[in-house]
């Protein structure tokens, strides 16, 4: 019972105060908003080749290829601008997974889905943002 108003006073006190800082005793506003009826999504990905001859998605995320998806998002101009930035999910990928098949292409690709008061308007479009050729 302890344990459960300790919790509740830090929620109390973190939405009070109306931070991120506190989370997860405050409120998180990234998913606090609404998409407005006429829109663009974008997702950000990366999808490899492997050396057994597969395109996957690249896991982003810790225990996936070391890095997460949050920080590829907030480097895709230095990504487009120096693509040799991806070999850095390949070497995590090595590191982390040396029994599953290796990355020897990686693609960053932006997928758009566009709305019109609210529904999806057509298939999603892809762009590839960036190309890397993995060293080994």
């Amino acid at each position: 019972m302890l344990v459960a108003l300790v919790g509740i006073g830090l929620l109390i006190n973190g939405s009070v105060r109306a931070t991120d800082d506190l989370w997860p005793f405050g409120p998180m506003s990234q998913y606090a908003m609404t998409v407005p009826d006429d829109a663009s999504i974008t997702y950000t990905r990366i999808t490899a080749q492997t050396d057994a001859g597969t395109s996957v998605d690249v896991p982003l995320n810790i225990e996936g290829a070391g890095v997460a998806r949050a920080e590829i998002e907030a480097r895709i101009g230095e990504i487009v601008d120096d693509p040799a930035k991806l070999q850095a999910v390949a070497d995590g990928w090595a590191k982390k997974h040396p029994d599953k098949p290796q990355y020897l292409k990686l693609e960053l690709i932006r997928d758009t889905t566009t709305l019109v008061k609210g529904r999806v308007e057509g298939p999603p479009t892809s762009e590839v943002l960036a190309t890397w050729q993995v060293r080994r």
